[in-house]
């Protein structure tokens, strides 16, 4: 495993790096592997974060579309800014909407990471939509709204 990923996902009883207190074969690896959908538009961040502390590439392009970007450039930036990055942690700020009731949502969120033996904390008011603006549609990261990089890494 690259040195920058700061949790190991095979370790399936270990906590999960989303912070919700739950071993990560309960929590964020079912959804990582399809086996769950995303319930809420906190479940998808958390998830997220966790995909990115893990390098689960593929589940951070599906969460997140993004038209037109060539699938093996992303893909290609994904893996090297995991492999630079070690995530410390999440801290869930503030959600508003975002419940199996709603369309969108807005999570607020503190993620601490360091690269390069440097640390910072990203923190940023992300935009989450149901797919195809369907209830049953799965939750989709869609953009930062506030974004306070603190050292963002690449």
């Amino acid at each position: 495993m690259a040195a920058g990923f700061g949790f190991a996902a095979a370790t399936g009883s270990r906590l999960c790096p989303c912070g919700s207190g739950l071993a990560f074969v309960a929590c964020c690896r079912p959804l990582h592997r399809g086996e769950q959908q995303a319930q809420t538009a906190e479940q998808l961040m958390r998830s997220r974060y966790a995909a990115y502390a893990c390098g689960v590439f593929d589940y951070l392009i599906q969460t997140h579309p993004i038209p037109g970007e060539p699938l093996a450039k992303r893909r290609k930036d994904l893996r090297e800014s995991c492999r630079q990055t070690r995530w410390l942690g999440l801290e869930i700020i503030a959600v508003e909407r975002g419940g199996s009731a709603d369309l969108e949502g807005t999570v607020q969120f503190k993620a601490s990471f360091q690269v390069g033996g440097h640390r910072g904390v990203l923190e940023e008011t992300s935009l989450f939509q149901r797919r195809d603006r369907q209830l049953g549609g799965e939750w989709l990261y869609i953009k930062p709204l506030i974004l306070d990089s603190g050292g963002t890494p690449a």
